[in-house]
Parts: C-alpha cells; structure tokens; sequence
C-alpha cells in the first residue's frame, strides 16, 4: 500500500520537475544533456529509466517516487529539501510562487485530501484511538480551490449542532498563527491528537501566542480547555461541511 505521505512525495516531485521546465534546466526531447534521458540518468542511475520517470509524472500511475531518490533530485537540481521531504516553505532557496498554471497541468490545483480522522491525526485522536493505515483519495468541489486543503470525517458531539456526529470537513492550513481568527472554527493538530473547535489565542506578556483556548459548540456537554502551542502545533481552518442527506 502506498502510503498518504509517499503521494504527498510525488505530487510534490511532480510540482518541481513543471518547474524546472518551466526554467529550462530540463528538456523532455533534448539530445545536450537536459533531456529526460539525462533526469532519469542522474535521478535513478540509469539514461533508460526515462520510463519511470514518466511514471512518476503521471497521476494515473501507481508509481511513486521514493525518498532516497527525492534526495538525490534536491542534490543535484538545488531543490530544497525542506520543501521536497516535508511540503515546507519553497522549492528553492528563495520564495517562488508555483503558477496555477503548472498547478493545474498537474491536476493539483483545488486538489482536497480525504483522509480518515485518524490518520490525519497522525498518532491519536482526543479518545487515545491508535491511528489506522488509509488509503488517501483526492477530490474537486466548486469554489474551493488552493494549496493544503484536507478533508475527514467528524466523530463526536462536541461541536454540535453546528458540526455534527458523521459530518465531513473541509479545511485549510493556516500558515501563520497570526492568520488566527477568533472564534472561527479550526482543526488543531498538536503531539498526535486533532481537535475541531472554535480557538482563541491567549498571549504571553510579549504578546506573543503561547496556548489556544479551545471552545466546544456543545458547552453543556463539553467544558473548554487550553492547549499549548510549540513548533510541531498545526492549524486548519474549518472552511466547509458536508453534511449527510
């Protein structure tokens, strides 16, 4: 089985080989040394292995790129390995928005990532349960469009009736707490469990963001608590449900 990350992996590759096109460092029919020939030869040690690279390419394919070879694709195209490993910051040294336009001749441009509640928690959930290996699906929905989007389903009665039991989220990744709205609705991910709660931020005497105060919609059944916020903490903002019929 192939896992989320080793997706995130590809897709993230498939993203940075439109951009060294786009830069011409790379020249899918060149004979002087940038062809694919020449990609596969220093990517997978092999000028025959062009085929696999196309793989790789091609969403269809049930190919991936590995994490040894994403290593050596940064050493010897400069691609940092922040971003290629981990889908953080950007693909080079310096900030470089990636064009909708190679976003979209990938298929990844509104892309949404459904996974289950706990593999997106990564460890456990606020009931301690062991996450479970998914498989990852991606799907489109009118209007909504961006990088970071994530989508699961809700289990619990904590946010009703404003989110209910069986409810489908949709949210997206706050790059900044700064960005931090209160009283909005967020997914807070922090040391392997994710709670959906309304969030405000509760300072430390610098002003700065020390703890989330978290806020169930269901304030009868479920008081309010505060967790700290540290450098592995991540927020997504809930922007959508999807509610059975």
């Amino acid at each position: 089985m192939i896992t989320p990350d080793r997706i995130d992996l590809n897709d993230r590759f498939r993203i940075v080989f439109a951009l060294l096109e786009e830069r011409g460092v790379i020249v899918k029919n060149d004979r002087g040394g940038k062809g694919m020939g020449d990609f596969a030869q220093k990517i997978l040690g092999n000028r025959a292995y062009g085929h696999i690279i196309r793989a790789y390419l091609n969403e269809a394919d049930k190919r991936v790129i590995s994490y040894s070879q994403a290593r050596t694709l940064c050493r010897e195209y400069g691609i940092s390995e922040s971003y290629m490993l981990d889908g953080e910051g950007s693909p080079f040294d310096t900030e470089v928005k990636i064009p909708d336009s190679i976003l979209e001749s990938i298929g990844a441009a509104g892309k949404i990532k459904f996974t289950t509640f706990d593999a997106f928690a990564g460890f456990a959930t606020d009931s301690g349960a062991v996450a479970r290996e998914s498989d990852t699906e991606y799907f489109n929905l009118p209007g909504i469009n961006g990088d970071g989007l994530i989508a699961f389903p809700i289990s619990g009665n904590s946010m009703e009736p404003v989110i209910e039991d069986g409810d489908v989220v949709i949210c997206k990744e706050v790059n900044s707490f700064k960005d931090l709205r209160e009283n909005s609705i967020y997914a807070v991910k922090s040391n392997g469990a994710v709670w959906i709660k309304y969030v405000r931020p509760i300072l430390d005497e610098k002003k700065r963001i020390k703890a989330l105060k978290l806020i169930s919609a269901n304030h009868l059944e479920h008081d309010p608590f505060e967790e700290d916020v540290n450098d592995r903490t991540q927020l997504y903002q809930v922007i959508r449900r999807i509610s059975s019929l």
